[in-house]
């Protein structure tokens, strides 16, 4: 099997600074693979290269078996890839409605002739998008806030308005930049529930940052650790939890780097 994903001796600076050196990952289609480490250790810079956020200096990204290496954010996002943030990024002033209509610019077809003129095929797509967001909208338990302010909702209500934002544009490869970040314990296993039917109902393939260890044990099949910007170590979440490399990077040699999370709970999965 192909991976949907493939990143090959990845390096990024800035500047003088070296975020990220000869980093390689394969995810292969419905996998949810994570991807670890401590704070500065080169996470998200991964996303913002994946994404097109950052201009890649050295090494590949392959998506589908393209090189989409040198592509803009706005193609990679149509070609099947959406994120979150680890900082909630969210229109605060409009609606949550338009906020998760705005996940779907990429998908759009219509030209801007046809928004000025408000043409039947601008219209047409206008309203699939529509129902698309208030069938996200009603998965998420958010209907009935849709012509709320998001600035109003909660800090979990607004990461939930995230993801769905994400989905919008349909995508193959989902990446999610800790999505348990300030949630309780209730919050978070909700999320790990979430997760599972969302990769369940959309067939998506998910890369995951999440520091919380419980949410790492509970759904990812592979992970990834960086420190410094380098792989440290890659295995399942049996094999790392007590790797020496991965808990010296955390919490010294004598550590136990996943005593804080519960093993998977059956009636959860």
């Amino acid at each position: 099997m192909q991976p949907i994903l493939e990143i090959t001796d990845l390096s990024h600076s800035f500047g003088g600074l070296k975020a990220l050196t000869d980093f390689s990952l394969e995810i292969f289609p419905g996998e949810l693979v994570g991807l670890i480490g401590p704070n500065g250790a080169g996470k998200t810079t991964v996303f913002n290269l994946i994404t097109g956020v950052f201009r890649i200096s050295a090494g590949a990204i392959t998506f589908r078996g393209e090189d989409i290496s040198d592509w803009r954010s706005h193609r990679i996002t149509a070609a099947g890839i959406a994120r979150t943030f680890q900082n909630i990024r969210l229109f605060k002033e409009l609606s949550v409605l338009d906020n998760v209509r705005l996940g779907a610019f990429a998908q759009h077809r219509y030209s801007l002739l046809d928004a000025l003129r408000r043409s039947r095929r601008f219209n047409t797509a206008e309203q699939q998008v529509t129902q698309q967001a208030f069938e996200l909208l009603e998965r998420f338990n958010l209907t009935h806030y849709a012509h709320t302010p998001a600035r109003h909702l909660a800090y979990g209500e607004q990461r939930r308005i995230e993801m769905a934002r994400a989905l919008i544009s349909r995508p193959q490869l989902l990446l999610l930049d800790e999505p348990a970040a300030g949630m309780n314990s209730s919050e978070t296993e909700d999320l790990i529930r979430r997760i599972r039917q969302l990769q369940d109902e959309f067939a998506l393939t998910i890369l995951l940052i999440e520091h919380q260890m419980r949410v790492v044990v509970n759904l990812c099949q592979r992970l990834y650790v960086l420190d410094f910007g380098q792989t440290i170590a890659a295995g399942s979440p049996q094999e790392i939890q007590r790797h020496p490399a991965v808990l010296e990077a955390y919490l010294g040699k004598d550590g136990d780097l996943l005593s804080e999370a519960p093993e998977p709970d059956e009636g959860t999965l």
